[in-house]
């Protein structure tokens, strides 16, 4: 019998290592003969860089950069890939919304200039290839913050400097480019397909969850308006392009001012790890995270694990925290079972305490489930 486990983090309560090892020790517990192989995932939220230094040997380079409000610093940093010339950095370490307090909420003062910070340290070390995780922020600055300290300079009407964060946006009336920027390849792991701009840009859709009030929703779009019309004047590329409004337009402003490309964080990931390849020959594949929902099948770590299943021959489960999808759509996914670990009547905060032991129950029940 061959299992292999590829777990998404349960946000808030277990990283993906940490769910593989916990399935991995039920497993063992009822089938001490069976192999099993821990492949933990990410989709280019945060963990992402845990999961591919797991899967690679990465190094972390640690760094003290600018948090998501300008007045902090904070101990961040990105992985590096020695035998790739490859440079994770994700977005969250340094400008995430787990780095603030809830009162702190509040993209019109949130900035990216600290993931700028990170990207311009990792050229230090001569990347062939930048790879940039973009989940879990605290921001909608479409970028601009990162690209301040990266060297480009975004002016108001009498040619003064514009404040950091979201709210300054609004007031950029000029765009320059730095003269002593070289980047190699950038590219964006993505895991959304939302535009910049429009009804499902990035301010209406994500700025809310980051502390926006209608009225700060209002500002935002306006300032992203204006930083997009201006970028396409000037330099005649788009920023108002699917996946563009990841991260508070962070995507956006990283083909803008970095030349990267947008591409599917889970077939990065999957990629790295050597997923594919640890799935020869594999009875089954155990997959999940926190919240198995819709979102869950669009670009997200689950959908991915179940094209390389389907590719592979393996029967795929899921254990999640909570499920929100008919057993219809889990069929019609290619799923052959799903359980949850948190029972129906149990408070959150008593399931996220008993995160471990719940896991392993999930487990155990998938075990008799399947006659293993």
């Amino acid at each position: 019998m061959k299992i292999v486990l590829a777990m998404d983090s349960f946000k808030g309560t277990l990283h993906a290592h940490d769910a593989c090892r916990i399935i991995s020790e039920a497993i063992h517990a009822v089938l001490p003969s069976a192999e099993v192989i821990l492949k933990p995932m990410a989709d280019g939220g945060e963990g992402t860089a845990d999961a591919l230094m797991e899967a690679r040997g990465g190094e972390w380079v640690a760094r003290e950069v600018m948090g998501p409000l300008p007045s902090m610093k904070i101990k961040a940093g990105y992985a590096w890939f020695e035998k790739d010339r490859t440079a994770l950095v994700e977005m969250a370490s340094a400008s995430g919304l787990p780095l603030l307090r809830a009162d702190e909420y509040n993209p019109c003062l949130t900035t990216t200039f600290g993931t700028g910070e990170l990207i311009r340290a990792c050229l230090e070390r001569a990347p062939r290839r930048i790879l940039l995780a973009v989940g879990g922020s605290a921001t909608v600055d479409g970028g601009v913050g990162a690209a301040m300290a990266l060297g480009w300079k975004f002016l108001d009407g009498a040619g003064a400097e514009i404040p950091l964060g979201g709210e300054g946006l609004s007031k950029v009336a000029k765009v320059v480019p730095p003269t002593d920027l070289h980047l190699p390849e950038v590219d964006v792991l993505c895991d959304v397909d939302n535009p910049l701009l429009g009804e499902y840009g990035a301010a209406p859709i994500y700025g809310p969850q980051k502390g926006a009030s209608p009225e700060m929703v209002e500002c935002l779009s306006a300032g992203l308006e204006v930083v997009s019309r201006l970028v396409r004047e000037q330099t005649g590329i788009e920023m108002d392009i699917p996946g563009g409004g990841a991260a508070g337009g962070l995507s956006a402003g990283a083909v803008a001012f970095m030349g990267a490309k947008l591409i599917p964080g889970i077939d990065t990931v999957m990629e790295f790890s050597g997923l594919k390849d640890a799935l020869s020959g594999a009875d089954w594949v155990v997959t999940g995270e926190g919240k198995f929902d819709s979102q869950s099948l669009r670009g997200k770590v689950v959908s991915g694990v179940i094209r390389a299943a389907k590719q592979a021959g393996s029967r795929v489960c899921v254990i999640a925290g909570t499920i929100q999808l008919s057993d219809k759509a889990i069929k019609e996914a290619g799923i052959e079972a799903a359980f949850a670990t948190r029972p129906d009547t149990m408070p959150l905060d008593d399931a996220l305490a008993e995160a471990e032991s719940l896991l392993a129950e999930a487990t155990g029940k998938f075990l008799t489930w399947s006659h293993l």
